[in-house]
């Protein structure tokens, strides 16, 4: 299984690796914030990402590492 690992204190909530993620599979987390005072981002179905990284070149804080099975 691949593995997507957000450092979620850093994300600002930007919301740009949940419109380029082709699998719609990444959302903001709306119940939650982070030390920032964001909504971080994360993965709603790990099991649907092919690890195309997508989501990590666009990030510009650089919050996202995919790693691929």
């Amino acid at each position: 299984m691949n593995k997507v690992t957000f450092s979620e204190d850093l994300c600002k909530g930007c919301g740009l690796c949940v419109h380029v993620c082709p699998k719609k599979i990444i959302t903001l987390n709306h119940d939650r914030l982070n030390k920032k005072g964001y909504h971080p981002a994360g993965i709603i179905d790990i099991e649907k990402c092919i690890a195309c990284a997508m989501c990590a070149t666009m990030c510009p804080d650089v919050v996202i590492k995919v790693e691929k099975e």
